[in-house]
């Protein structure tokens, strides 16, 4: 059973976070906050190995903020911002105060949950339109490295066929169930490709797995 907490302002949209949770049989709701301050003094308390993460939180107070705050006190804990922002700051701003997913609040309860068990698992789940500003991000900056696609990179080079494959799925935003539905192997398969990638290009988590394949 995986524990989580939701930090959201907005009443309709945190009760329907709280019954996504609540309805789900793998994961156990062990808090919902309104604010920051609320967040800051009982998340550490309650320890959640996953929290869902807005980043307005109304009267000047940031989740960002509040993500950067408990995760360099509690590391352990997992963070996905669960916002309608798409703009490019907030997402680099999040991901560089610690948040490992970052999904959008049009999400369907299902992807949701999906992207759940990724971050579980060890993945950074990304919403489709965030993945693919992220990777444009990476595209636009100056590459100093030779790039993934050159073939002179010989960490990338150590990786297999299928696990190249995979890795450019994740680049596009694919979840685990997405890419085993487009390869036809099951999620547990992509879950053992997805990390001997991370082992063999000596990363973390999707985002730095992105950065590496860009030469970044």
């Amino acid at each position: 059973m995986t524990t989580i907490c939701i930090v959201e302002d907005n009443k309709d949209i945190r009760q329907a976070l709280e019954q996504i949770i609540l309805m789900s049989d793998e994961h156990e709701l062990l808090g919902s906050y309104t604010d920051a301050s609320s967040a800051m003094q009982s998340i550490p308390l309650v320890k959640p190995q996953l929290v869902l993460m807005d980043i307005n939180l109304g009267e000047g107070e940031s989740g960002i903020d509040c993500v950067r705050n408990l995760k360099a006190e509690y590391p352990e804990i997992l963070f996905m911002m669960c916002t309608v922002y798409e703009d490019d700051e907030k997402i680099f701003e999040a991901l560089s105060a610690g948040a490992s997913g970052y999904i959008l609040k049009k999400t369907s309860p299902a992807k949701l949950i999906d992207a759940l068990n990724e971050l579980r698992d060890g993945g950074a789940p990304m919403s489709s339109q965030i993945a693919r500003k992220v990777v444009t991000a990476f595209q636009q900056r100056p590459i100093e490295t030779p790039s993934f696609n050159t073939g002179n990179s010989s960490y990338l080079n150590t990786l297999s066929n299928r696990e190249k494959e995979i890795l450019e799925l994740l680049a596009k935003g694919l979840i685990y169930k997405e890419i085993s539905a487009a390869l036809f192997i099951s999620q547990e398969t992509v879950r053992k490709h997805v990390y001997h990638i991370y082992e063999k290009l000596h990363v973390n988590n999707r985002v730095e797995a992105v950065n590496k394949y860009f030469g970044r």
